[in-house]
């Protein structure tokens, strides 16, 4: 009598998740090397089959229904970002390759993320703020002492007269095996390590932006908002049917 309401309650928390997943990639439509994520939902398991039978107790099925949806999982977009040239020293970006990233002594061991606003830290170290030391080919931490720098194709770091400082190490996830978002924009393997890679090319002044499309999300939020705001209403007009119902029952 009441299954309406797991329908009902069922999708406005769907929904309700759906519009924090949308939400949380339209604020990060400026964060550098962030991956968008999609959100699913699934539904239980059959949960009522109906049957018939006669005075033999031979039953043949006439149905089976699931109450309610649930969620599911994200999934991320990995694809690349566009990419914004800002001529700051500092700026690297990976050309191309999503399954390749920098990578970071993060506070809990070592992150990864294709964001490239790197600055200086107190000790002269090449560092993402926030996050961590950027490392090397070798994994070593890479020390810089100075920003007046620029960059090779390959992600090596040469100071105004040329002296080499080192390289940006440039790790590659196998395609089966794409890395667990950490964070904003940071991630951490997937089971398996990355491999450092020496073909793929990092351009130097450059940044990658977010991959979320934002008109896209505007979209998608008008419509699960509409479809939260209908379920709402209908919930509502269940509950005063159900009211009703029960009172006349009662009284009969």
């Amino acid at each position: 009598m009441f299954k309406g309401f797991y329908n009902l309650t069922s999708g406005m928390l769907t929904h309700g998740r759906h519009l924090d997943v949308i939400s949380n990639n339209m604020a990060n439509v400026a964060t550098a090397g962030y991956k968008a994520d999609t959100f699913t939902a699934t539904t239980f398991e059959d949960v009522l089959w109906s049957r018939v039978g006669n005075k033999d107790k031979s039953y043949v099925g006439i149905g089976n229904q699931s109450y309610i949806t649930v969620p599911s999982e994200n999934y991320t977009d990995y694809t690349t970002g566009s990419y914004d040239e800002t001529g700051e020293p500092l700026d690297f970006a990976i050309e191309g390759n999503e399954t390749c990233y920098f990578a970071f002594n993060g506070i809990n061991g070592r992150v990864y993320s294709r964001a490239g606003a790197f600055s200086l830290d107190n000790d002269g170290y090449l560092t993402l703020p926030g996050v961590g030391r950027v490392l090397d080919t070798e994994g070593n931490e890479i020390f810089m002492r100075t920003d007046k720098v620029h960059g090779d194709y390959y992600g090596g770091i040469y100071t105004d007269d040329n002296t080499f400082l080192g390289r940006l190490g440039v790790y590659r996830f196998p395609e089966d095996a794409q890395p667990i978002k950490d964070g904003e924009a940071l991630f951490v393997p997937n089971g398996q390590e990355p491999e450092v890679v020496d073909d793929v090319r990092v351009i130097n002044g450059l940044l990658e932006r977010s991959n979320v499309d934002l008109i896209q999300q505007m979209v998608r939020m008008i419509s699960e908002q509409r479809a939260y705001q209908s379920a709402a209403q209908v919930s509502k007009m269940y509950d005063e049917l159900m009211t009703k119902a029960t009172g006349e029952l009662g009284r009969m």
